[in-house]
């Protein structure tokens, strides 16, 4: 993975990440700029995710395809525990969980890490929903059935299936032929990552510079309509220009899956932005220090993947699996 791409692309994450460090540092020391001290400190944190989620995935790239299956793996694990933590359950729930966290999470990641496709896109949405469904009616608890087992297909749907669409553009066979060197893969699914991570900084940007009217302010009080434009358009742009860093993009094509992912990451954010709002909470959980849980990091990865994983087939026309 140490092709001349793969590294332009990530001495220019890098650039552009140490770059945006040096200026938020030097606005920290100086907040007699007359900028908001809270929207500062908020870029900052927002970069240090940055470092830590780029330092992580490049030590699951460099160990290999299977090491970034199951290190997404865990983050699903992980996320899926804070879905579920969040919301109430009953006894009767406990077995069917016991088997959504110890069989089928595990296995859909298997079937993700084989490479097939034909299994693993029917497996959760069709299988675990017909097994959950049955297994809490034999617990013989009826109270807020719909409502308990909805809880638990959505959360497998949005932390386990959605997300897992990500790692499995590493099993693409772009360019017609799967071979050992997935140097190509590896830059598709930075490309994805980054172009996630920048549309959601972007909104936050935006909405603060620019912001007047909030998509749903019961909702969310720092999404607006302004930003979601700007958002959207920069990441085009952004896509555009690092068109060669996604191997079957055209620059046309490649401004038209930034603008897809920009507005399916801000569709993540605002759902689970919801379901805390339900739940009366702030964040999904305090596992990454300043940035809540890690579902709180990753929801417009998992709304953008799915889509970005279709949009790819759809461009190079390979049939996985």
């Amino acid at each position: 993975m140490n092709d001349l791409r793969t590294v332009a692309l990530i001495t220019s994450v890098l650039a552009m990440l140490s770059g945006a460090t040096l200026v938020g540092q030097f606005l920290k020391r100086h907040p007699d700029r007359g900028l908001d001290a809270g929207a500062i400190r908020t870029f900052n944190l927002r970069l240090r995710g940055w470092w830590i989620l780029c330092t992580v995935l490049a030590a699951a790239f460099w160990l290999g395809t299977t090491a970034t299956v199951v290190l997404f793996g865990l983050v699903s694990f992980w996320a899926l525990r804070e879905f579920i933590t969040l919301t109430p359950t009953r006894k009767g729930d406990h077995r069917a969980l016991f088997w959504v966290f110890f069989l089928f999470l595990p296995l859909h990641y298997v079937l993700v890490g084989l490479n097939r496709y034909d299994i693993f896109s029917v497996f959760l949405p069709v299988y675990a929903t017909l097994f959950v469904l049955t297994r809490v009616a034999v617990a013989g608890d009826y109270k807020r059935f719909l409502e308990r087992t909805a809880k638990i297909q959505a959360g497998l749907v949005v932390c386990v299936y959605c997300l897992s669409f990500a790692p499995a553009l590493l099993l693409l066979p772009l360019g017609g032929q799967a071979g050992l060197d997935r140097s190509a893969n590896f830059r598709l699914l930075f490309f994805l990552i980054l172009l996630v991570q920048f549309a959601d900084c972007m909104q936050y940007v935006f909405s603060r510079m620019l912001g007047r009217r909030l998509v749903a302010p019961t909702v969310s009080s720092n999404r607006t309509w302004e930003g979601l434009l700007g958002s959207a358009t920069s990441t085009a742009l952004l896509a555009a220009v690092l068109w060669w860093a996604a191997p079957p993009f055209e620059p046309w094509q490649a401004s038209l899956a930034g603008l897809v992912v920009a507005v399916m990451g801000f569709a993540g954010g605002m759902t689970m932005s919801a379901i805390k709002r339900d739940r009366g909470v702030k964040d999904y959980g305090t596992l990454v220090v300043g940035h809540g849980g890690v579902l709180d990091r990753i929801d417009s990865i998992c709304f953008a993947a799915p889509v970005f994983y279709h949009l790819t087939l759809l461009v190079t026309g390979v049939k996985p699996g």
